[in-house]
């Protein structure tokens, strides 16, 4: 999957467990692995933004897109 997801980074870069940012999100901690393991195939705005306030950053900060090895040259799948 292109998209991956940095909630792990950001997890230690601000000292916390994956069971009190479940907390403070306001999800499970099994539901939160699930995102925080990239199996997610979608993840709501208000999680987004509940995730970016308990880590205080920006979605960029979770979420990057890497090229997958047959999109090398940056083609887009729209329309496809």
């Amino acid at each position: 999957m292109p998209v991956v997801v940095d909630i792990d980074v950001m997890l230690a870069r601000r000292r916390m467990a994956v069971g009190e940012l479940a907390e403070r999100v306001g999800i499970t901690p099994a539901n939160l692995a699930v995102l925080k393991n990239g199996r997610a195939r979608a993840v709501r705005f208000t999680t987004l933004d509940a995730l970016c306030s308990a880590l205080e950053c920006q979605p960029g900060d979770l979420l990057r897109w890497v090229p997958a090895p047959d999109d090398a040259d940056g083609a887009t799948r729209a329309g496809t």
